[in-house]
C-alpha cells in the first residue's frame, strides 16, 4: 500500500516537474516573440473589442515582458519545495562534502531551525498581506501590460508555504535520524 501511494506520489512529481519543463519553454517562445515583435515594429500583437481577463484589451509588448516575470517566479519559486527535499539546492559543497553524514544531518538541521524557520515566519505572512492588498485593490499594470496581477503576486506566498513545509518535513527527517543514531 505505502509503495503505490509512493509510486503515485512520484508520478504527481514527476508531472508537476514536467509542467514546470513546459513552462521554460514557454517562457523562451515569449522572450523570442518579443524580440521580433520589437524589432519588426509590432504592438500591440492582438487588439480585443473587450477587456480579456488577465491580458486587458490587448497583448502588447509590455505584457509579454510582464509574462516573461511571471512565467519565471512561477518556475523559480513553485518547485522549490521539490528541490528541497530532493536535496538539490546550492550550498558551499566544497566545505560541505568533507563533513561526515552524521555532521552534515546536523548542520542542515541547525540551518533549517536557525535560518530557514524564522525566515518563513516573517516572509510569508508579510507575502500574503502583499498578495492581499494586490487583490483587494484590483491591481493591474500600470504600463500596458497584463492585468489583475494579484494572480502572480499570489505565487509568492504559495511558493514560500510550499517550500515552508518541504523544510518542516525535511526538518523532521533530519531529527528523526539523529535521535536514532
Amino acid at each position: 500500500m505505502a509503495e503505490q501511494a509512493y509510486s503515485q506520489l512520484a508520478r504527481l512529481e514527476r508531472l508537476a516537474l514536467n509542467g514546470f519543463a513546459v513552462l521554460v519553454i514557454v517562457l523562451m517562445l515569449s522572450i523570442t516573440l518579443q524580440v521580433f515583435a520589437n524589432l519588426f515594429d509590432i504592438n500591440p500583437l492582438v487588439t480585443f473589442s473587450q477587456a480579456v481577463f488577465w491580458l486587458g484589451k490587448a497583448v502588447t509588448l509590455n505584457s509579454l515582458l510582464d509574462l516573461q516575470w511571471h512565467l519565471l517566479a512561477i518556475i523559480a519559486l513553485l518547485p522549490a519545495g521539490l528541490v528541497w527535499l530532493r536535496d538539490k539546492h546550492v550550498r558551499v559543497d566544497f566545505l560541505y562534502d568533507r563533513y561526515s553524514t552524521r555532521v552534515r544531518q546536523r548542520v542542515d538541521l541547525a540551518g533549517n531551525l536557525i535560518f530557514a524557520a524564522p525566515f518563513f515566519v516573517m516572509a510569508i505572512p508579510g507575502a500574503y498581506r502583499f498578495w492581499e492588498r494586490s487583490w483587494r485593490s484590483g491591481e493591474g499594470s500600470a504600463s500596458g501590460g497584463l492585468n489583475d496581477l494579484w494572480l502572480i503576486k499570489l505565487v509568492l506566498p504559495l511558493g514560500l508555504s510550499l517550500l515552508a513545509l518541504a523544510a518542516v518535513i525535511e526538518t523532521i527527517r533530519l531529527i528523526r535520524l539523529l535521535v536514532r543514531k
